[in-house]
């Protein structure tokens, strides 16, 4: 499993796939999974919905995991052919700042750049450490000849092209896999391999399943439509956030009991612990105070669901991300079971 599933997420972080612009990240899902013989369709908001059908054709589960990431977006080219920036999906500016990125454009050509503080330099800009990280101090320094707002048009380059972090992403001999974008690239790439052992192994699940690979998520509103009114359980399947006060690790997989949406359906939780205990799952349980997931924005939708959600421990969540194979393994397992659980009545 390590070098498989390293392997589908190194690939998915290599794609870019900022919030709405996510296109080329589906179309990889959906050929990995057409390869092994699914049937998948993409709703009109750009989605990908594989259904695998189970014993059980009434009463549905919905899985869902996302592959838009954060980004960017062109602003304003400045006077000196320099890129001002807006973000896509909540983090700060000082988790870019000094960061490779691409620029592509309408025509689809794609030039890259760095991410600078323009008070970059010590030796101009003294005490350039006070200055703010934000909108007006932050932008994109292109490697192309450009040295007015003309010379940058001229290549192309205009105010709402997309701009994509380079995910850097890394995989160490101690079992650590760092990288932008393991939420929720991570937990897709889970979901590919699930699908790959549905197959291999013929598994017959208790019930339908519809594996929901949303686009928007880092916005809001990723999988709160199209969503079958068979469906009785919904799991968001995204990062457990880590930090001062948090239970959750880079070794376990996190359950979250609560979100900043408010709790999560008790029962489904709660048997979402049992299958961890019941399989020898090393799992912890935890609240993420800032945070919210597709299965929040389902429900806000008005989806008549009990959602839970689960996934594996990230570190520096909407920075620099890493997680171990330890957690990748506990949410794979957690995962495999809970497709092979009954619902809960």
């Amino acid at each position: 499993m390590t070098e498989s599933i390293f392997t589908t997420i190194q690939a998915l972080t290599n794609i870019n796939s900022p919030s709405g612009h996510a296109e080329k990240a589906v179309k990889y899902v959906k050929d990995e999974v057409e390869k092994l013989g699914y049937t998948t369709h993409i709703t009109n908001k750009g989605a990908l919905i594989i259904t695998v059908e189970g014993e059980n054709n009434q009463d549905h589960k919905c899985i869902t995991a996302h592959v838009d990431t954060l980004g960017a977006m062109v602003k304003e080219i400045k006077e000196d052919g320099r890129l001002a920036l807006d973000l896509i999906g909540g983090f700060s500016y000082n988790a870019i700042e000094g960061e490779y990125c691409e620029i592509e454009t309408s025509a689809g050509q794609t030039y890259t750049g760095t991410i600078c503080l323009h008070e970059t330099s010590v030796h101009v800009y003294r005490n350039n450490d006070n200055e703010p990280r934000n909108i007006d101090h932050m932008e994109v320094r292109l490697d192309e000849k450009v040295n007015t707002k003309a010379d940058t048009e001229q290549l192309g380059i205009e105010v709402g092209d997309f701009i994509s972090f380079d995910p850097r992403t890394q995989i160490t001999s101690s079992g650590f896999i760092k990288s932008r974008h393991l939420d929720d690239k991570a937990s897709v790439a889970m979901i590919i391999e699930f699908l790959k052992a549905v197959k291999k192994e013929n598994l017959k699940l208790p019930h339908t399943i519809q594996f929901y690979i949303s686009n928007n998520e880092e916005i809001g509103y990723g999988a709160n439509a199209s969503i079958s009114s068979n469906i009785v359980e919904f799991i968001a399947f995204d990062m457990g956030a880590l930090g001062d006060g948090q239970a959750s690790d880079e070794y376990t997989v996190s359950i979250c009991a609560k979100d900043a949406s408010g709790p999560y359906h008790k029962a489904l939780r709660e048997q979402l612990v049992n299958l961890c205990k019941t399989n020898k799952i090393p799992y912890k349980v935890d609240i993420y105070p800032y945070y919210g997931s597709d299965a929040s924005a389902a429900l806000k939708a008005g989806a008549d669901i009990k959602h839970g959600l689960f996934g594996a421990g990230i570190e520096s969540s909407h920075a620099l991300e890493r997680t171990h194979i330890d957690s990748l393994k506990a949410t794979q397992a957690l995962l495999h079971a809970y497709c092979l659980a009954p619902i809960q009545s």
